[in-house]
C-alpha cells in the first residue's frame, strides 16, 4: 500500500504532488489570492476564459485588472487549468477550450457545460458529447459533472481519464447532498474521481478524501472566508489527513460498545473476597 510520502495523483499521465485544485475567482484582493494560493500550494489553478476574449485577442482574468491577474498566475508558478464556465452549448465550450489553449499553451480544460442557470447544474444530454469532441481534438479533458453512474460511465467511455462530480450545485457549501451516490461512483469507476462544487467545510472535503476520491476542487469555500489564507491551509491540510486516512484503512463501524483497555486476568478484588 502507498505511503502518504510517496502518493502522488496522475491525471493523463501527469503527477501532482498535491490533491487539492483551487479557483481564482471572488478573492477580496490579488493579494490575498496569491497568499492563499501560497499556503494551499494546490496541484492546479483554475482559471476562466470568457468568449469576448476571442474578439480582442485576450482573455479577461478572474480578478478585476485583466493583465495584472495574468502576470499573477505566471508569478505563481502554479499549472493553469483553464475552464469553460459560463458556457451552455456544445459549440461555445469548444471554441473556449481552444481559444484557452491558444492563449494558454496547454491541453488541459475543466469543461463545463452548464445546463440550469439556478443550479449551475451541468447539461447531462450534452456534456458527453462536448467532451468527446474536444478529447478528439486532443484536449485532456476534466468534466464537471453530477454525481450520475450512468454519465460518469459514459464520460470514461469516450476517453476521460478523470472526471469531477459535484457534491453540491456551485456556491453552496452543503458539502455531499448525496453521499449514496458518490460512494457508488467510487465504487464502480476505476479512474481518479475529484469533486468539484459545493464543498463548504474542511471537514467535508476530508470526508470525500476518506471514501477514496482523489482530489477536490474549490474556490467560493476559501475565496469567501473570513480569513482566505488561513482556509486555504485548513483545506490543504484536511485533504491530506483525508488522504492519509483512506490508504491507512478505517476500522469498520461496530453495532455495540467494544472494550478499548485489555483485560488480563481477574481484578485483585476479587481474590479479597
Amino acid at each position: 500500500m502507498n505511503t502518504p510520502q510517496d502518493d502522488a495523483l496522475v491525471l493523463y499521465g501527469q503527477r501532482f504532488e498535491s490533491r487539492l485544485l483551487l479557483g481564482t475567482a471572488r478573492y477580496p484582493s490579488p493579494d490575498v489570492l496569491e497568499a492563499a494560493v501560497r499556503r494551499a500550494r494546490p496541484a492546479m489553478l483554475t482559471a476562466s476564459v470568457r468568449r469576448q476574449g476571442a474578439a480582442t485577442g485576450s482573455a479577461n482574468g478572474e480578478q478585476e485588472g485583466g493583465q495584472g491577474f495574468w502576470e499573477l498566475l505566471r508569478r505563481l508558478d502554479v499549472p493553469v487549468l483553464p475552464n469553460t464556465a459560463g458556457c451552455h452549448g456544445i459549440q461555445e465550450a469548444i471554441t473556449t477550450a481552444q481559444m484557452a489553449r491558444e492563449l494558454f499553451d496547454t491541453p488541459w480544460i475543466k469543461l463545463e457545460l452548464i445546463g440550469d442557470d439556478y443550479t449551475l447544474q451541468p447539461d447531462t444530454l450534452n456534456l458527453v458529447e462536448a467532451a468527446d469532441r474536444l478529447i478528439r481534438d486532443g484536449f485532456q479533458v476534466l468534466p464537471y459533472c453530477t454525481e450520475d453512474l450512468v454519465l460518469c460511465q459514459r464520460l470514461v467511455d469516450v476517453g476521460c481519464q478523470a472526471v469531477m462530480p459535484w457534491a453540491a450545485p456551485i456556491g453552496t457549501g452543503r458539502g455531499p447532498v448525496n453521499p449514496y451516490a458518490l460512494q457508488v461512483l467510487r465504487e464502480r469507476l476505476d479512474v481518479p474521481l475529484l469533486v468539484d462544487a459545493g464543498l463548504g467545510l474542511p471537514s467535508h472535503a476530508c470526508q470525500v478524501m476518506e471514501w477514496g476520491y482523489d482530489g477536490v476542487l474549490l474556490n467560493t469555500a476559501v475565496a469567501l472566508a473570513q480569513d482566505p489564507v488561513a482556509m486555504a491551509g485548513a483545506f490543504s491540510d484536511a485533504v491530506q489527513a483525508g488522504r492519509a486516512a483512506r490508504l491507512a484503512g478505517a476500522m469498520q463501524a461496530q453495532d455495540s460498545a467494544q472494550p478499548s483497555t485489555p483485560v488480563l486476568g481477574t481484578p485483585f478484588w476479587h481474590h479479597a473476597q
